[in-house]
């Protein structure tokens, strides 16, 4: 059995082909699904997935940081968590990528912090988004004492990787290994501790020519177990281990 531990199953164009999606998924043994939200407008569709295999996960994207509506979407944020107590943090986190100067940044900053106040408060892990921002993030999941949660799609480097997995959080291998010429991802895959991995796709997103489904989280692995030069049970027992610990 596989998890993926990233999936957009409430968008399109996975959502509206749900059930084909999850019937390829577990013909390549990928049984197990976190869907997280990325804006408000995206709860109800995630929450209406909630499922034994299924975990949701609500927040607020940085790239929707700016839009959103204040106060009102962090309270009905920590409404919603209290009403789904299966339901993990995410897709929150950093992206100073698609923030053009400070004061985005910071906005960026201060609609996290509000939200990893939340996770806190009730002890959830969090799915983090981050994307040349690892030190602003590791600085704020230390502030408020995150320590659990997945630093997704994971592309930074090996000490990177490391600084995240002493805090706690799990390393989101994604279907960037993939890629012959990703080297700064797979040598995280290669030589990170097995205890600090997790698999994901990140789908529909992250692949341009093929489309990207959770049944990638196989060839994912398939990847990484070749890297590590361990055989594919092994790989699959201790990430789904480690999925598993996630959530509580």
């Amino acid at each position: 059995m596989l998890t993926d531990t990233h999936t957009h199953l409430a968008s399109p164009p996975l959502a509206g082909q749900l059930p084909q999606i999850l019937a390829a998924a577990a013909a390549t043994g990928v049984t197990r699904f976190f869907v997280p939200a990325a804006r408000r407008a995206d709860w109800t569709a995630v929450a209406a997935l909630a499922a034994p295999h299924i975990v949701p996960a609500f927040g607020i994207h940085p790239w929707f940081a700016a839009e959103e509506g204040g106060a009102d979407d962090i309270q009905a944020l920590q409404d919603l968590l209290r009403r789904h107590p299966q339901a993990m943090l995410g897709e929150t986190g950093l992206d100073y990528l698609h923030a053009a100067d400070e004061t985005q940044r910071r906005r960026q900053r201060d609609r996290l912090s509000a939200q990893l106040d939340i996770a806190a408060q009730y002890r959830r892990p969090a799915l983090l988004h981050n994307v040349r921002a690892g030190a602003d993030l590791l600085r704020l999941l230390r502030a408020h004492n995150i320590r659990r949660g997945i630093v997704h799609a994971f592309s930074g480097s090996l000490e990177e990787a490391r600084a995240f997995a002493a805090q706690g959080l799990k390393i989101g291998i994604g279907v960037l290994v993939l890629n012959p010429r990703a080297q700064k991802a797979r040598r995280t895959a290669a030589e990170m501790p097995l205890s600090s991995l997790v698999l994901e796709t990140d789908s529909p997103f992250m692949l341009k020519n093929t489309p990207n489904t959770p049944a990638n989280t196989r060839a994912v692995a398939e990847t990484v177990r070749t890297l590590r030069g361990i055989p594919l049970e092994a790989l699959a027992e201790a990430t789904e281990h480690n999925a598993t610990e996630l959530l509580g």
